[in-house]
């Protein structure tokens, strides 16, 4: 291969020379001759240049024709960034081979994320990405194995093993519904209990995630089942899909009743559950009858066991502990508020406004009075929260922290219901429904690994990528492909999904 160099020679000139290399080292050189300016140095490259392109063809790219017919054609733009890296991350989570390499099925989730819409509007949104897609025939047909147990429990197994769950693994669950723009049930869109606050018939689901927040398992129930009900069924039967001993199963008070909570024993698991405090807990109680002129300590944390009788043992029940935790900033903004509560109530009871609902207001006949034993109970246990779990030697501090982590669970159900537009439905079948709700899931795990991965809203990820296309343009007989330079933030994101 020869290339050309220059050298500066002793007497100030610089010489131009070609170096023609060969094998094991030996090179020929060729010198052109020296120049004492910038205009001789030129003038010698240029030479060096023609003599290194002599007997060589120009390649006829047609540009000069093309360029003199008009602007150059577009023939195809892509998404490229965006659907490469969404596509990745399905790789990366183990859904290819999870669904048999389903092209139809990862579609629908990665449109999904990028502009959440019915199944027959997901088509212009594939279109707009740039990617081949099904017909809409062809989706619809799809939706029946989709809703299948099965095909529900291979994704739920590929969740599981990217969170590599083991013996005692930390669970949380929650539960939300969806309702419907229809008045009647069918059995399945029924009208019950509504976090929304809606009449309309509706499903309830019930969410199972890792102690980040990174979904388990989906689970859709009737719409006026009730939530205690729900729990029980979506753990065991993630448990028995994965072979599981034991899970902590972490949930919020409203969740488990007390045969919710032994029948989580009878199934062998271990819970942390947020309890309700009726009153005064005796522990503290006491410590503030030993402690007449302290205030309790910000983070304190008083230990109640909950040994079981002999019955309970015999009946597999194990022994409980309650832990009770008290923080300052909590009792300063429930004390503000029975402050508040208290001076309404009085003036209600002295007439000055009408009686409006006031937990602190009593009624016996027609007397009005302040409910001082009430006030006097919700000011003892103000800014005290309450843990319950049947774990073996438990820490206070690690069921505190487990417990807290269900921020996590409510987030994922605000990323499906906002982010991801798990409703409206646009299904009244429940195969249809269940299908939609596998979407939604799998792209609710692809959305979570993309923000753990980038630190980055799937919002903005997705605002952000989309706007960077690679566009491909004929030119003669040519075609060229072109993109947007990225910038660096979004080019480290990308590298950290990669």
């Amino acid at each position: 291969m020869a290339y050309v160099r220059t050298v500066k020679t002793s007497s100030g000139a610089t010489a131009v020379q070609i170096v023609h290399s060969s094998r094991k080292g030996s090179r020929r050189i060729e010198h052109l001759g020296s120049a004492h300016d910038e205009h001789e140095l030129q003038a010698l490259k240029s030479a060096a240049a023609q003599r290194l392109a002599r007997g060589q063809d120009e390649l006829d790219l047609g540009l000069e024709a093309a360029a003199a017919s008009g602007p150059l054609p577009i023939t195809a733009t892509r998404m490229g960034h965006l659907w490469d890296a969404l596509s990745r991350a399905y790789l990366a989570l183990g859904f290819e081979e999870a669904t048999g390499g389903d092209t139809v099925f990862r579609d629908l989730v990665l449109a999904r994320i990028i502009e959440p819409t019915s199944k027959l509007d997901s088509l212009r949104v594939l279109e707009e990405v740039g990617v081949p897609s099904a017909s809409y025939r062809t989706i619809t047909r799809r939706l029946a194995g989709y809703a299948e147990e099965s095909w529900r429990q291979q994704l739920a197994a590929a969740c599981a093993k990217r969170a590599a769950l083991g013996p005692a693994s930390l669970v949380l669950y929650d539960v939300s519904t969806l309702y419907f723009e229809t008045h009647e049930g069918d059995g399945f869109r029924e009208p019950g209990f509504s976090k929304e606050r809606r009449l309309e018939p509706q499903i309830t689901i019930g969410l199972l995630t890792d102690a980040t927040g990174f979904p388990l398992m989906l689970q859709a129930f009737e719409g006026n089942k009730a939530e205690t009900k729900t729990m029980l069924p979506t753990i065991t039967s993630f448990m028995a899909a994965h072979q599981l001993k034991d899970v902590i199963v972490v949930a919020d008070a409203g969740m488990v009743s007390e045969a919710n909570r032994e029948a989580i024993e009878d199934a062998g698991l271990s819970y942390i559950i947020g309890a309700r405090i009726p009153q005064e807990p005796y522990q503290v109680k006491k410590w503030r009858k030993d402690h007449p002129d302290a205030e309790i300590a910000d983070g304190q944390i008083f230990t109640q066991p909950w040994p079981a009788t002999e019955a309970k043992q015999a009946a597999g029940r194990r022994d409980k502990v309650t832990y009770y935790r008290y923080k300052a900033d909590s009792a300063r903004r429930t004390l503000h508020g029975i402050d508040t509560q208290v001076a309404k109530a009085e003036r209600a009871v002295a007439g000055k406004e009408p009686v409006k609902r006031n937990r602190f207001v009593k009624l016996t006949g027609g007397d009005k009075s302040v409910n001082r034993d009430l006030e006097a109970k919700a000011r003892a246990i103000a800014g005290l929260k309450a843990y319950i779990t049947n774990m073996t030697d438990p820490t206070p501090g690690f069921v505190t922290s487990a417990y807290h982590q269900l921020w996590h669970v409510e987030k994922s159900f605000r990323m499906s219901k906002h982010d991801l537009q798990a409703r409206p439905i646009y299904h009244r079948k429940r195969d249809s429904i269940e299908a939609h709700l596998a979407v939604v899931f799998a792209a609710l795990a692809i959305t979570r690994l993309i923000e753990d991965r980038t630190g980055w809203s799937i919002k903005k990820f997705v605002r952000t990528a989309r706007c960077y296309r690679t566009v491909q343009i004929r030119a003669g007989n040519q075609i060229l492909t072109a993109e947007d330079p990225l910038p660096h933030d979004l080019r480290d994101a990308l590298a950290l999904i990669n």
